[in-house]
């Protein structure tokens, strides 16, 4: 399966299309770099050199609107995801007196995907701590979604004089699916699986793993988003970072690590998430064992040295789209308050 980001993170092709898929809409054509999807805010640019190659990250800063408290909260995306869709969350945030930061990570959506590129988590840490650099940001809340709580974790083990604290939003990497018996998938085998990927298997497994089997009009923008990049005519960039990506999450494990984040944490898992990195091409016997994203939280809250786990029982991977009052009133009363 392939992930994200997000974060999310998940196989997109291990769950075929329903019937309905017949009439699914039209694929917009949105451009490998998402040229043509509008973000909810202005686009910046952080043009850099990464791997020896120019490399060009695209972001989101938003003033606060209401009076200024001095804090910046950092929105990390997951693999399945972009900065435009933490839109609300940023509203939000800036009417209560935050400045917001939302990059696009190197690989995805309006960023650089350069060809050949080596992902790590690290490099994704350290490109992110020098745009933090670049803008002017000192310490700062890390709010990472999916893969983006992955890269929120090896931020913190990089960089932890730098946080105030993490949210983590139904994080990847509080367990490690290899090791709990997902065989491991080379790139070829990446690649092949994004060759299938398109807007009716993209529905079909956001709304299957993510919505409990539920849709609502208003996720056909995110389903587009994705889908958009793959019809582009330079679609195979996109795969190919995508196999990539996948390919660092499944090779690039965290939880070992956990004991070592030494930065106040709180844990918002919606319960009803499925997620569970490219489970399904686990034998059936052994699908069982290995966790999803909310079972592994359980565990996983007792071994960071500061962390509470607050439970959204009705709500799946992404609480921030799917109930986006409930998890922003959530949100700011965990960024208000050490209780």
């Amino acid at each position: 399966m392939r992930f994200w980001i997000g974060a999310a993170g998940v196989a997109l092709t291990a769950f075929s299309a329903p019937a309905s898929a017949q009439t699914e809409p039209q694929t917009p054509i949105y451009g490998a770099d998402l040229e043509r999807f509008d973000y909810p805010y202005p686009v910046h640019w952080f043009e850099t050199r990464s791997q020896g190659d120019a490399v060009r990250m695209a972001y989101l800063d938003v003033a606060p609107r209401g009076a200024p408290n001095g804090e910046t909260v950092v929105l990390l995306h997951g693999k399945n995801f972009c900065a435009a869709t933490w839109a609300q969350a940023i509203g939000v945030l800036a009417e209560a007196g935050y400045r917001v930061l939302a990059p696009d990570q190197i690989g995805f959506c309006k960023s650089s995907k350069p060809e050949g590129y080596q992902y790590s988590f690290r490099a994704l840490a350290s490109l992110t701590d020098a745009l933090l650099d670049r803008v002017g940001a000192e310490k700062v809340t890390l709010v990472g979604h999916s893969t983006g709580g992955m890269l929120a974790m090896h931020y913190a083990l990089l960089h932890p004089e730098r946080l105030e604290r993490l949210v983590l939003v139904n994080p990847l990497g509080l367990n490690d699916t290899v090791a709990e018996g997902v065989p491991y998938a080379d790139l070829g085998t990446l690649r092949a699986e994004e060759a299938e990927t398109d807007r009716a298997s993209i529905k079909a497994y956001q709304q299957r793993v993510y919505y409990q089997g539920e849709w609502r009009p208003a996720y056909d923008r995110w389903v587009d988003m994705l889908a958009g990049q793959y019809a582009s005519p330079e679609g195979d960039r996109v795969r190919d970072a995508q196999a990539r990506l996948s390919d660092m999450i499944q090779s690039q494990p965290i939880v070992g690590q956990i004991p070592e984040i030494d930065v106040p944490t709180t844990l918002i898992i919606g319960q009803r998430d499925l997620t569970s990195f490219r489970r399904g091409s686990a034998p059936e016997a052994q699908r069982e064992s290995i966790r999803t994203v909310p079972e592994a939280a359980e565990t996983a809250v007792n071994r960071f040295p500061e962390a509470r786990l607050i439970r959204l029982p009705e709500l799946g991977h992404s609480p921030q789209i799917e109930a986006p009052e409930q998890f922003h009133r959530i949100l700011l009363a965990a960024l208000a308050s050490g209780d």
